[in-house]
């Protein structure tokens, strides 16, 4: 582990000048907190956009299970066991892609702030060193649970949802009268 740590403090500083080398050490430590700032207000905005993206698709799924419920009413085409199979995988795939989203921004934070801890290193003081000390590194759940432990499974419950609202919703019945009739043609 403590390889890959020095290959990625390597990595942060390659082709770049240490304060000894860079002019001036208050030019240096002006421009290591100037970029500092600058990657910290990064990670908040992609904290900002996790959230945007988490509603939009809390929203989309919300919308869906409305609309599903409408068209349960008597003389509606959505009673049909083909739209609801429809509407049922279109659900379960936005839920898949949710999912992945989540993934994705999950990586890209824990990422950039390895990068801010290792910038935090050259500094006087570790604010997000120390914090993600104090709360036990997300290990210790009764001291601090990360947003995502709870934020991934929300998608995968969805998906579950799409599939229940399709059991229920389809004529099996009906469904059944049908592939045995393909099955007899055969």
């Amino acid at each position: 582990m403590s390889e890959k740590l020095n290959r990625f403090s390597e990595k942060l500083s390659e082709g770049r000048h240490s304060s000894d080398l860079y002019g001036s050490n208050k030019s240096y430590q002006d421009h290591l907190i100037a970029q500092y700032t600058l990657y910290v207000e990064m990670a908040d905005r992609i904290s900002s956009r996790r959230q945007t993206a988490n509603s939009f698709f809390l929203s989309i799924n919300t919308a869906i299970f409305a609309f599903v419920s409408y068209g349960q009413s008597e003389n509606n085409s959505l009673r049909d066991a083909e739209m609801q199979f429809v509407v049922a995988i279109a659900g379960v795939i936005l839920c898949f892609t949710w999912y992945r989203l989540v993934r994705s921004y999950r990586d890209l934070n824990t990422a950039k702030f390895k990068v801010i801890h290792e910038i935090e290193r050259r500094l006087p003081l570790s604010p997000y060193d120390a914090e993600w000390e104090a709360v036990g590194g997300g290990d210790d759940s009764k001291l601090y649970l990360p947003f995502t432990h709870v934020e991934k499974f929300i998608p995968w419950i969805f998906m579950a949802l799409h599939g229940f609202a399709f059991a229920i919703g389809v004529r099996w019945s009906a469904v059944v009268t049908k592939l045995l009739g393909f099955i007899a043609s055969i």
